[in-house]
């Protein structure tokens, strides 16, 4: 038993207090800006009004002025921020948070920088603060927000440089329930993860062809999805070789890519694509909403064309991926390039 402590009352965040208080530990959970009706709703009833759950009994509520009365005696910290909150985490909240206090970063994705790399929220996080000796630890695999809350069976990676941190952080969270697998391959976890947003989108593309074709109430093709499913780890398995990440991580994106595809704000966008809008069309009809799937796939379509650019990538390699930034980036027309998936293998 000990203390969690957890920024951001978002859903996944949220969720997080479920295998948290089921151990024992005493959770105290701290919204950020953008959570002040969250806080307020949950400290004086309990209820979640965005993950539309009962959070467990005994969490303790925060605002974000409260951040260091929160802190105060904790054993680890959980970040609960989307990757959009990353750049708020890491020059607001970060530079706050004691160097001796183990951090879990439940947020998947990766910035491209301009040489062509992919790089990982925690080597982010380090990467700013270089003078810092900050355990920073993150959650990779196929789990959602809501499914987590309703205790249903999940397998799920820690990732970290120190394999007995990462021992200390699964017996504070694991349960019956929340499985968990250990890794010090951040970079392969990671990455693995974050792709499946890029690729979720790829798939759902099918959705919105079928719906084209049959009309949105009919019936469903499962060849052509499971066509780009295919296509989506053949490709993130490339990107995985590429950077140097062990490609036994490769179960856990396809594990995220399968639970991405079947719900959410990604399988919306790349239906509407599909079903023959204009990605600024689609991106109109759903105002407001925020997309993360949209970021990393430009984000890992920019890496690859600079690898492909500088000669160590081959644009072959990655159709559905190209095609898809094309989409997004220069609103061309929804087109798959089905012959560019067959490959033909003699031994």
């Amino acid at each position: 038993m000990g203390i969690i402590t957890i920024v951001g009352a978002g859903m996944m965040g949220s969720a997080m207090s479920y295998p948290a208080r089921e151990n024992g530990n005493e959770v105290r959970l701290v919204g950020t800006p953008l959570d002040r009706e969250i806080i307020r709703q949950a400290a004086e009833t309990g209820w979640h009004i965005t993950l539309k759950r009962q959070l467990p009994e005994g969490v303790k509520y925060y605002q974000i002025e409260d951040l260091e009365k929160a802190m105060d005696g904790a054993d680890m910290l959980i970040s609960g921020v989307s990757s959009f909150g990353v750049d708020w985490f890491m020059e607001e909240i970060l530079p706050r948070i004691p160097e001796a206090l183990p951090i879990l970063s439940i947020t998947k994705g990766m910035v491209a920088a301009e040489d062509g790399k992919l790089i990982p929220y925690p080597h982010l996080y380090e990467n700013r603060y270089p003078d810092k000796s900050y355990s920073i630890n993150a959650v990779g695999g196929p789990c959602t927000s809501y499914e987590l809350a309703d205790l249903d069976m999940t397998e799920i990676c820690f990732c970290g440089r120190n394999i007995e941190t990462l021992r200390w952080l699964k017996g504070m969270l694991e349960t019956p329930y929340y499985n968990i697998s250990l890794s010090t391959d951040v970079f392969g976890v990671e990455c693995a993860v974050a792709m499946k947003n890029a690729y979720a989108l790829g798939v759902a593309l099918t959705i919105g062809l079928s719906q084209r074709m049959e009309g949105i109430n009919g019936k469903e093709h499962y060849n052509s999805q499971a066509a780009v499913f295919g296509q989506s780890v053949r490709e993130i398995g490339r990107i995985l070789t590429l950077y140097g990440g062990n490609d036994n991580n490769l179960y856990l994106g396809a594990g995220d890519l399968y639970v991405t595809v079947f719900g959410g704000r990604t399988r919306l966008i790349g239906t509407l694509l599909g079903r023959g809008l204009s990605f600024r069309s689609a991106m109109e009809e759903l105002e407001g909403v925020t997309l993360e799937s949209i970021v990393i796939a430009r984000r890992t379509a920019q890496a690859i064309r600079t690898l492909i650019a500088l000669g160590q990538a081959r644009a072959e390699d990655f159709p559905l991926l190209l095609h898809i930034d094309d989409i997004i980036t220069n609103d061309v027309p929804v087109n798959i390039p089905w012959k560019a998936f067959e490959s033909e293998m003699a031994e």
